[in-house]
């Protein structure tokens, strides 16, 4: 069952925490670190799928139209 990205974030901290402390041992802490950078990566996914999906409501001569979010902008 895939994680909420909130669920991921509270991982990712939990981690931090450990490798903070400084109480694990050298492979230990790899192991942890390869671990925060994978969820790193899936919170990452998860916020560009997020933004591909958030429109923009922009009023226009009098009419409110749907545009996509651009985030160049």
């Amino acid at each position: 069952m895939k994680k909420s990205f909130e669920e991921n974030m509270e991982d990712l901290e939990n981690i931090v925490k450990e490798l903070e402390e400084g109480k694990l041992n050298l492979e230990q802490s790899v192991e942890k670190f390869e671990e925060g950078i994978k969820i790193s990566k899936e919170c990452s996914k998860t916020l560009e799928e997020a933004e591909k999906k958030i429109t923009i409501l922009v009023n226009k001569d009098g009419e409110v139209q749907e545009e996509d979010f651009n985030s160049k902008e």
